[in-house]
C-alpha cells in the first residue's frame, strides 16, 4: 500500500516545495501560502532544530497540507517525524538501518539514489519510488532519460538544483512524478513576509506542464 500511497501524494502538484525553517513563526503562513496557490504537498526538511515543530504546527493548523519530512538521515529521525505528523519522508540517500526502519513504520518513504547501483538495491528491496539527488549535478533529465531503458518500472521525484526553467525539462519525462525544489520560497521573501509575491511564485510552479519533446 505504501508505493501507491506515495504515488497518490506526489500526484498532487507538479512540484514539491522543498522548504528550510529558520523561524518558526513563517512555517504556518508560508504553508498557507502554497497550499492556497495550487502546492498542496510539502517538504519540510529536517536541517534545523525546528523542524519537527514547523510539521507539527503545520499539520495541525494549515488545512488541506500534505506535509512530508525531507533530510531524514536515521531510525530516530523517522520516529521523531511520524511523532510530529508526517505524512511521508524522504531521504537524500539511503542506509540498510534507514530501509529496514522504513520497512518496520507505517509511513510512505521516498529513498533518495544518485547512482544505478543505489537503485538496484533499492529494487532488491521491492522499491520502485525514488528521489534522485542531487538531480542537475548527476546529468540532468538526460540521466534518467537512459535508466528509463533497464528501469521501466521506476519512478523518480528529481530534487537538487532544478528551478522553474529547468523544471519542464524533467517533467516531460514519463519516469519522473514531481520535481523538487525550492525557488518558490525565496528565503528573503520569506524573511520579508512577502506572501503575495511567494503566491505568485507557486502559482507559476503548479501551472507548469511539461515542455514539448
Amino acid at each position: 500500500m505504501k508505493p501507491s500511497h506515495l504515488d497518490a501524494i506526489l500526484a498532487q502538484a507538479p512540484v514539491l516545495p522543498v522548504l528550510a525553517f529558520d523561524d518558526l513563526q513563517s512555517a504556518v503562513p508560508l504553508a498557507r501560502t502554497l497550499v492556497a496557490a495550487g502546492l498542496p504537498v510539502l517538504e519540510v526538511t529536517l536541517r534545523s532544530a525546528i523542524a519537527t515543530e514547523a510539521i507539527r504546527r503545520i499539520v495541525g493548523e494549515v488545512e488541506g497540507a500534505i506535509v512530508g519530512a525531507g533530510t531524514v538521515l536515521t531510525r530516530a529521525d523517522l520516529d521523531a517525524v511520524i511523532a510530529a505528523g508526517a505524512a511521508f519522508a524522504i531521504s537524500p540517500g539511503a542506509t540498510a538501518a534507514l530501509l529496514d526502519a522504513a520497512d518496520d513504520r507505517d509511513i510512505p518513504f521516498l529513498p533518495g539514489v544518485a547512482t544505478a547501483s543505489e537503485l538496484m538495491a533499492g529494487l532488491e528491496r521491492g522499491l520502485t519510488r525514488f528521489k534522485l539527488f542531487p538531480a542537475s549535478s548527476l546529468g540532468g533529465p538526460a540521466l534518467l532519460k537512459a535508466w528509463a531503458g533497464p528501469f521501466p518500472q521506476v519512478r523518480f521525484c528529481p530534487t537538487g538544483g532544478i528551478d522553474a526553467a529547468s523544471a519542464p525539462a524533467w517533467l516531460a519525462l514519463a519516469n519522473v512524478m514531481t520535481v523538487g525544489g525550492s525557488w518558490m520560497a525565496p528565503p528573503a521573501r520569506v524573511a520579508a513576509g512577502d506572501w503575495d509575491g511567494i503566491a505568485a511564485l507557486a502559482r507559476a510552479c503548479a501551472a507548469l506542464r511539461p515542455s514539448p519533446t
